[in-house]
């Protein structure tokens, strides 16, 4: 009986689509975008097979897939999904059709190319879903590495070739950073490789992840600690990059402001997601000892980053930059649950990065449709707006109300998990990390009361309300942020199981109480 191949259809799926689109008849505009929207629903569609067909309680990865690559390099091509890359699958295929429809018209004034520019910003859209799929289903280090940084091309074609006026400087800014992050990772997996080639415990060197995470977390497979803190310090720059972690964040406001909306939301919800999970994925099983030692530097830089960014959000003039800095804020909750290493604070973390996701892409998308009919990015040039458009201000609300983690909607569970389980390992962290939520409060209530309420301002007069295809976009995305902050549980129940394993096999448990049981105050 042959078995389906299923992790390389979900990535090749997008791939192929996207060299087939950027080939088609310059004339055929209109049936490029139809194209690619297909395409982006086929991963949908198979994505959401797999879900289904996942086993929580099963192995920890499923649908593996085992091929020789470079034998005598010690890589190979193998593919595996655990609960944590299931969801962020589930995520990006989720986003990349919304983003498609949401991006419908951006690229019909940029005829570069030969007159393909429709062609390239769908092609290159699909690249980008195609390698972060890949990056979130490899199971071979180098494997992953190489999709890892080969998706910041597309990504930097994105916001050069179809963002806004200063989107040049953006794009480079963005490449310059991550390839620098990406080239300190390609040393630290080069001397991985090294130092399995040197170790008793493998017949020679190699790249297979599962095989090296078994051999350190029972013992047959022990680095010095000079050696586990150079290769987790080489792992974990390249992550904090892409992430992004304070102070590693420059990039990322200006790449988000620069580039069309659904680009940057691909960008901050889907790509990105890529440095969180990896530090999840290989840094803490593959050198627990130095997660461990730099644990508290890395929890006190997310806290910073945490009310960082959460300071600076408010202090923004510019309605998509101020939603920029909101998600460093939130990347620093995510780091913060992965570090922490408790049970709530990783299942926290990885729910906070599906959240996340949804979150940022409704406020940044309705702000999108915004900013394109008013033709200005500044918060002072609004007011009024829901007078004229309530639909548009009623959504932007409920989006902001998500992404200040108000009861009920998606994000607070994950950041309530992440706050319990740094609570009970860093108290004092935990404390300072909820000042955010304050902050929070001020940034989105001070933006939507400045922007959507009192008397309709010079200018917004003739702002119109969402249309048809803007709210196919927007209706799933509110949907999602009520249905996760109603009913975490779909999500949770396939993302415990891969958090269990994560620290059993790093040897974490959850801190024991400080109180015995039936002790009275």
């Amino acid at each position: 009986m042959t078995t389906i191949p299923w992790l390389t259809l979900l990535w090749a799926i997008p791939v192929l689509g996207a060299a087939v689109i950027i080939v088609l008849p310059a004339s055929l505009r209109q049936f490029a975008k139809y194209a690619g929207l297909v395409v982006a629903l086929a991963v949908l569609a198979l994505a959401l097979v797999l879900a289904v067909r996942f086993q929580p309680g099963g192995a920890q990865f499923q649908f593996v897939e085992n091929h020789p690559w470079i034998p005598s390099f010690g890589t190979g091509y193998i593919l595996g999904v655990d609960g944590i890359a299931l969801v962020l699958v589930v995520l990006t295929a989720v986003l990349v059709p919304l983003l498609l429809i949401a991006g419908w018209n951006d690229a019909d004034d940029r005829p570069g190319l030969s007159g393909r520019g429709t062609h390239s910003y769908i092609a290159l859209t699909l690249a980008v879903e195609g390698m972060v799929l890949m990056s979130l289903v490899a199971l071979d280090i180098l494997l992953f590495y190489v999709f890892f940084e080969a998706m910041l091309i597309p990504m930097y074609f994105l916001i050069g070739g179809f963002g806004a006026e200063n989107r040049s400087k953006a794009a480079v800014k963005f490449l310059l950073y991550n390839l620098f992050g990406g080239l300190v990772m390609l040393a630290a997996v080069i001397g991985l490789y090294v130092v399995t080639s040197a170790s008793k415990a493998f017949d020679a060197g190699t790249f297979d992840f599962r095989e090296i995470a078994d051999a350190v977390a029972t013992g047959k497979f022990v680095l010095q600690p000079g050696v586990a803190n150079a290769l987790f310090l080489g792992f974990m720059f390249a992550f904090a990059v892409k992430a992004p972690l304070w102070p590693f964040h420059r990039w990322l406001p200006d790449a988000a402001v620069q580039a069309t909306p659904a680009s940057a939301v691909l960008m901050m919800a889907v790509m990105d997601k890529v440095g969180t999970f990896g530090m999840l994925r290989y840094c803490l099983p593959l050198f627990p000892d130095a997660s461990t030692y730099f644990r508290p530097v890395i929890v006190g830089l997310a806290v910073i980053g945490i009310i960082y960014g959460a300071v600076l959000a408010i202090g923004q003039t510019d309605v998509m930059r101020l939603i920029a800095y909101t998600s460093i804020s939130h990347f620093g909750f995510i780091i913060l649950g992965i570090f922490v290493m408790t049970s709530q604070g990783q299942a926290g973390s990885t729910l906070y990065m599906v959240n996340h996701g949804i979150s940022t892409a409704a406020l940044f998308l309705i702000a999108g449709f915004l900013v394109s009919r008013r033709g200005s990015r500044l918060i002072a040039d609004y007011g009024g707006v829901q007078k004229v458009a309530p639909v548009l201000a009623g959504t932007f609300l409920v989006s902001g109300l998500a992404t200040l983690s108000l009861p009920g909607l998606a994000p607070f569970i994950s950041e309530f998990l992440v706050l319990i389980g740094t609570f009970t390992r860093y108290p004092i962290f935990a404390v300072c990390a909820t000042i955010a939520l304050v902050l929070s409060a001020l940034y989105v209530l001070w933006m939507y009361q400045r922007m959507m309420t009192g008397p309709v301002t010079d200018g917004n007069e003739h702002v119109r309300d969402l249309g048809r295809r803007e709210l196919l976009v927007v209706a799933p995305l509110i949907a999602l942020l009520i249905g996760l902050g109603v009913y975490p549980k779909i999500a949770l129940d396939v993302i415990n199981p891969a958090v269990t394993a994560t620290l059993t096999s790093i040897h974490q448990p959850d801190p024991a109480p400080t109180v015995a049981e039936g002790a009275r105050p």
